[in-house]
């Protein structure tokens, strides 16, 4: 069973789920009808192209992230063979629970064999859905699928919604359900109280293939700081580094796409966005590297998407500077107004240049991502929200909503609960009267009075017992 990662009561990792198969068996029909479900996407934000390939989702109380494997194929056109192989690998290495979908209609495929000879050499979990399932024939030609090796295949039909709740009772078994925070242990601060300690900044260097990834962990690694150790042996087979910097410990996440050449290989490589699920997903920081002469592309705004629905913290670093040193300012304004254009979600988010061969702009780097953890770990006294909250109220009183017979929120207290990220708890009437523009504008009020520049901040609006 997936175990979360849990540090200090903070920070806790989701497992990951992957959906895999031949095309056209439905996997993109299933991920949208388990998405779906309870408006599971905390925001599906426009704008980014991301294609729905990577959700953060739940199912009841579970809490996880569905990926889409068919989506991220680096070569749709290629042999069936190689696609599902690939897929399989890629979901091995980094998923935490396996959904392997297969076709009634078609029935049992030598692709399909491929891949549960893959599946079947791996300790991961693996739940087999037979889709398509839509009369009472195919449930009867359900049970060829037993051939597989993989136990009992589930029926489903993920354009009729049957069988989902099976299916997905399956894979939640494999979870532990997500931790419900009690009243009582809510955070209530009433005296001048430091920012919350954590031993080590989780930081995860992620981005396409070729942007620098490599050499900027390199240029990190050799800046002035003693490397502690190097710990390997992590459930997602990657390599940790622990350094020093300024006197804080550092955890640097390795992915596939940092690792030296040769240790790697080629055809993983290209699943870079899998890879990176894992790293954000287990980091408090994610440095998103990007090549200064492509900016803002799909697979960027995939991560950052991510990134922004599971609040982790986020930095975009504009790699090789250098090729465009000499076309002067206008050149890094128009760079960061590209970025800005493309991750308008997170308008917060820091904007750091660099050159990881020259090694420019690493010290900026380092200590960009240090000031938002301490941004991110930072406590306010409830008296001081207490305070700003009677500010805004007087200043605009929420507005109106006429579906619910002109009734307005009223809030009764505000207070934080939770850091990485600052969270905080509106105690309000009833919370279906809270307008999207009005919690906009408390958290613009937050981040204004209390310097919550660049990071995400998450507002939970809870009714009076």
């Amino acid at each position: 069973m997936f175990q979360p990662e849990s540090l200090d009561g903070v920070f806790l990792s989701l497992p990951i789920v992957a959906i895999i198969g031949r095309p056209n068996v439905g996997k993109s029909s299933l991920f949208n009808r388990i998405v779906g479900r309870r408006q599971a996407i905390v925001s599906d934000v426009a704008g980014t192209t991301r294609d729905r390939l990577i959700a953060d989702a739940w199912w009841d109380d579970y809490h996880f992230i569905l990926l889409d494997t068919g989506g991220l194929e680096y070569n749709p056109d290629g042999e069936i063979r190689q696609m599902v192989q690939e897929q399989a690998t890629m979901a091995v290495a980094d998923a935490d629970v396996i959904i392997l979908v297969t076709d009634v209609v078609e029935g049992m495929t030598p692709s399909d064999s491929l891949a549960a000879d893959m599946l079947r050499l791996t300790d991961k979990p693996v739940v087999l859905a037979v889709n398509k399932v839509d009369n009472d024939m195919r449930e009867f030609a359900a049970p060829e699928f037993y051939a597989l090796g993989m136990g009992d295949p589930e029926p489903v039909s993920a354009f009729h919604n049957y069988g989902i709740q099976r299916l997905m009772d399956r894979v939640t078994s494999y979870m532990e359900p997500e931790l419900e925070v009690d009243d009582q242990d809510i955070l209530d601060e009433e005296e001048a109280t430091p920012a919350f300690r954590r031993d080590s900044l989780n930081l995860a260097i992620v981005g396409r293939t070729n942007v620098g990834k490599s050499s900027l962990l390199n240029a990190i690694l050799g800046q002035e700081r003693s490397i502690v150790s190097s710990v390997a042996g992590t459930t997602r087979d990657a390599l940790d580094t622990q350094i020093t910097y300024n006197g804080r410990q550092v955890t640097v996440i390795d992915t596939a796409g940092i690792r030296r050449p040769g240790q790697v290989e080629k055809g993983i490589e290209k699943y870079s966005v899998i890879r990176a699920v894992g790293a954000v997903n287990r980091s408090d920081i994610t440095v998103l590297v990007t090549d200064a002469s492509e900016l803002g592309t799909a697979q960027d705004s995939h991560i950052a998407g991510l990134a922004w629905e599971i609040c982790r913290g986020l930095i975009v670093v504009i790699n090789k500077w250098d090729l465009f040193a000499d076309d002067g300012a206008g050149a890094r304004y128009q760079a960061i107004a590209t970025v800005r254009d493309r991750l308008h979600f997170m308008p917060y988010v820091p904007i750091c240049f660099t050159s990881a061969l020259e090694g420019e702009g690493i010290k900026s780097l380092m200590d960009t991502a240090q000031d938002l953890w301490t941004e991110r770990l930072r406590l306010v006294r409830s008296r001081d929200l207490q305070f700003m909250l009677a500010d805004a109220l007087a200043a605009h009183q929420p507005p109106v909503v006429r579906k619910h017979r002109g009734q307005r929120v009223q809030i009764n207290r505000l207070q934080q609960v939770g850091v990485n990220p600052p969270t905080f708890l509106f105690t309000v009437n009833n919370p279906e009267l809270v307008h999207y523009t009005y919690q906009r504008y408390l958290e613009n009020k937050i981040r204004d009075t209390f310097g919550f520049d660049r990071t995400h901040l998450k507002l939970v609006f809870k009714g009076r017992q």
